[in-house]
């Protein structure tokens, strides 16, 4: 195996099980004999020794600043049970917290670093397991790691690959990005897939839609708006395929608004809404873009008791932060102005550039801006499928904040 050796004292986060070497820590590479090129291939297994050559540990290489992704510290290659070990460990803990049930499907299987698996996502839908590489190691894997889904876990009978958005685009990668590993059950394109969350059902499109078809991380806090819905009329902005909207309606919400700039996505939401709730009245989802709905709602003088912003990351990296604090200010301010008194505004930010002080501070700006007595209620964040590594604490992405406008 091809050995990587780093500068000398570079191995302290590694000690700390930390899991990334960056490449500026190198200070050589051996090539194992059956090289024939002057670098390792990208996503190929590398061995880290330190500069006193002692062992660190086992990865996946990749080109870029982060070069070796550490799958097992202390050993120079992988137990040969190696998936199957980390599946089984990944799936044990999702049953301890009570998420394997017969009224609730749909949980996340793997979360990156989180389950020790750095660059691999897989979200569980029913029988169906959808993965997705965010790192060329996983997708030089990712047969193995769909053996060891099946293996493991006992609900799956298929496994689909979607990691054309995940990938490095930089990476000249072998093999299909997307596309079905396992498929035990007949199915097709044209199918259509539901899935079961905390006894609502939801309508999953891992082929054409977002991530990896839901967004399972508001789990727990869709069940937190539904607590608050009853008797309240709800916007449910940024809405997607409409989980909060659903819970809210469940919840005994008199009204419930339903906003997305997608077609597809009010398609869904709509889809939701009438395999849930055949007889509701009570729901409309309208295309648009949001900031251009909230001003012509304000204009119009619509007010609501619930809102909920939910938006997508508004910076996908640190150079957008500015910006994106911005249109979090921005779009909080629109909400709280159409908030009744007594009501209550759930916002949140994925944005994994934009930590939860800068984010409480946008909207703390958005709340002085617009001159509303506001009390923080819940401090929310991703749910416990979603693990944060203790040793990477970069793995917390999701915020939210629950307030009460007076």
């Amino acid at each position: 195996m091809t050995t990587i050796i780093l500068k000398p004292h570079k191995e302290e986060s590694l000690k700390r099980f930390h899991p990334w070497v960056f490449s500026g820590a190198i200070a050589r590479i051996v090539l194992d004999a059956a090289h024939k090129a002057a670098a390792p291939e990208e996503g190929e297994l590398v061995c880290v020794e330190s500069a006193n050559s002692e062992t660190l540990g086992v990865g996946h290489w990749q080109v870029g600043s982060i070069a070796v992704r550490i799958l097992e510290f202390g050993l120079a290659e992988l137990p040969a049970d190696f998936w199957e070990q980390r599946v089984r460990a990944a799936y044990q803990v999702r049953e301890s917290l009570g998420l394997v049930r017969k009224d609730n499907d749909t949980f996340r299987l793997i979360h990156g670093e989180g389950d020790w698996l750095p660059g691999l996502i897989v979200d569980v839908y029913a029988d169906t397991a959808v993965v997705q590489a965010h790192s060329v190691g996983m997708h030089v894997f990712r047969e193995a790691i769909a053996e060891a889904i099946v293996a493991v876990v006992p609900q799956v009978k298929n496994v689909y690959y979607k990691s054309d958005d995940t990938l490095p685009f930089k990476a000249a990668i072998e093999g299909e990005k997307t596309g079905w590993l396992v498929k035990k059950t007949e199915c097709s394109e044209d199918s259509e897939f539901w899935s079961t969350e905390n006894g609502l059902e939801f309508r999953i499109d891992w082929l054409k839609g977002q991530k990896t078809g839901f967004f399972v991380d508001q789990r727990e806090n869709r069940a937190l708006v539904e607590r608050y819905a009853a008797g309240k009329e709800v916007l449910n902005m940024f809405c997607y395929t409409g989980g909060f909207s659903l819970y809210a309606l469940r919840g005994g919400a008199k009204r419930v608004d339903s906003v997305d700039v997608s077609q597809k996505a009010i398609d869904l939401v709509n889809a939701n809404v009438a395999h849930n709730f055949p007889k509701a009245k009570n729901h409309t989802a309208v295309t648009a873009d949001a900031f251009d709905y909230l001003t012509a709602q304000k204009n119009a003088g619509r007010t609501f008791d619930l809102i909920i912003l939910d938006p997508p990351a508004f910076a996908k990296h640190r150079d957008a932060v500015k910006n994106a604090l911005r249109g979090y200010q921005r779009i909080n301010a629109k909400a709280i102005e159409m908030i009744r008194p007594g009501g209550i505004l759930f916002t949140f930010s994925c944005s994994q550039a934009v930590d939860k002080e800068a984010f409480r501070l946008a909207v703390f700006s958005a709340a002085a801006s617009v001159g509303r007595k506001v009390r923080i209620l819940h401090q929310l964040h991703q749910p416990q499928d979603h693990p944060i590594n203790i040793y990477h604490p970069e793995g917390e992405y999701l915020k939210g904040l629950v307030l009460y406008i007076e």
